[in-house]
């Protein structure tokens, strides 16, 4: 008998969706369901074909932690500046932390670990600018 909760999914039957952002595509990994609700787990990546929007905005979250595994992302981080991530690269965006996408290579591929699994995000007028200048 398999424990309640267990998942085990594989690239070779990976199934990537529109969600959350147009110009991005998510391939679930089973973790909302098998957490009820707890966490959601993905995989992100860049959608061919469609136009990028950085829009400032916040997450309604307690943890969020991106990792990149190909290409890069660049993003605006409020009271940090700018941040480039390249494959290899993680970060852990803070709760309620302003942020805007910058830009992404087109291969970009990112994992993605938010809790709680449901969550909302709100645009938001701006990112405040860093004290310091862009961050590496």
């Amino acid at each position: 008998m398999t424990p309640r909760g267990f998942v085990a999914t594989h690239a070779k039957d990976a199934r990537f969706e529109r969600g959350l952002r147009s110009f991005f595509e998510y391939r679930d990994l089973g973790i909302k369901d098998a957490t009820d609700g707890q966490v959601v787990a993905h995989v992100i990546r860049a959608a061919a074909g469609t136009e990028f929007s950085g829009q400032p905005h916040v997450h309604d979250i307690a943890f969020q932690l991106v990792y990149v595994l190909k290409g890069w992302i660049e993003f605006e981080y409020e009271g940090q500046g700018i941040v480039r991530l390249e494959a290899g690269s993680c970060v852990h965006q803070p709760p309620g932390i302003r942020h805007r996408e910058i830009g992404h290579s087109p291969d970009v591929e990112m994992l993605e670990i938010v809790m709680p699994g449901e969550f909302q995000t709100r645009e938001v007028a701006a990112v405040e600018p860093s004290a310091g200048g862009t961050a590496a």
